[in-house]
């Protein structure tokens, strides 16, 4: 994925700035915060139609979605809290740069890349939310090419490059593409049909005892019956 890649080829430069600013004790929070701040500013300028500002503004507030965690790292101060609270100021921050988009082309009255921006807005939640929505019912949820930095990574070429609805294009079919993925992907975990699962019940058939057994066949048959239905209920809670 392009956010291995993107990973790869900036931590040594992320390191190295991590490094300067550990020391200074700023709280790693501040600079997810700061993060939200600049993408705040750059819906603004997509309202205005100020695209290219904007773009390098995203490209700021990149900077500092990759320094928290090692700048927390650095200063032992690695908490669920923080990642926690990294997750939900993304999700609002892509909600803020699509609505600085929407803004914009509705008052130009371009009602085609308005509805794509409100289109990419919307897979743009959901794969976060079937990510993390799977994350809770199977062992493997990453699945899909469209993840935030990609996105991101898109976002910002198109602002720059004064390419932005083809962009929104792109963000509108691709990403919810994803979220048909892991919806499927999921299915598959959860029927049993996936290969992790294939790979579970081979090894629950190799530790299998099959000589002797202490409970009855009849109360094992019964068990099995009844697993259709624990199976179908218990994923209800939403």
């Amino acid at each position: 994925m392009l956010t291995r890649t993107i990973g790869r080829y900036l931590s040594w430069p992320i390191e190295r700035l991590a490094a300067l600013l550990a020391p200074t004790r700023i709280p790693p929070n501040i600079i997810t915060w700061s993060a939200l701040l600049l993408n705040l500013w750059a819906g603004v300028l997509f309202a205005m139609g100020r695209f290219a500002a904007a773009g390098g503004l995203m490209i700021g507030a990149c900077v500092c979605d990759l320094l928290d965690g090692p700048v927390a790292r650095r200063q032992g101060r690695v908490s669920i809290f923080g990642g926690f609270l990294d997750s939900i100021l993304d999700r609002y921050a892509d909600l803020i740069l699509f609505l600085g988009l929407l803004v914009y082309y509705a008052s130009v009255n371009r009602f085609r890349e308005a509805v794509l921006a409100s289109v990419a807005m919307a897979g743009a939640v959901m794969v976060s939310y079937a990510k993390a929505r799977a994350a809770s019912l199977v062992s493997t949820s990453e699945v899909g090419f469209w993840e935030r930095p990609e996105r991101l990574v898109l976002m910002i070429l198109g602002a720059l490059l004064n390419r932005m609805p083809l962009a929104l294009w792109i963000l509108a079919i691709g990403p919810n593409i994803t979220v048909i993925h892991r919806i499927l992907h999921t299915w598959n975990q959860m029927e049993g049909r996936g290969p992790l699962a294939a790979a579970s019940r081979r090894r629950a058939g190799a530790g299998a005892a099959p000589k002797s057994s202490s409970v009855p066949a009849k109360a094992v048959r019964e068990v099995r019956d009844a697993q259709p239905v624990l199976s179908r209920t218990a994923g209800r809670g939403d």
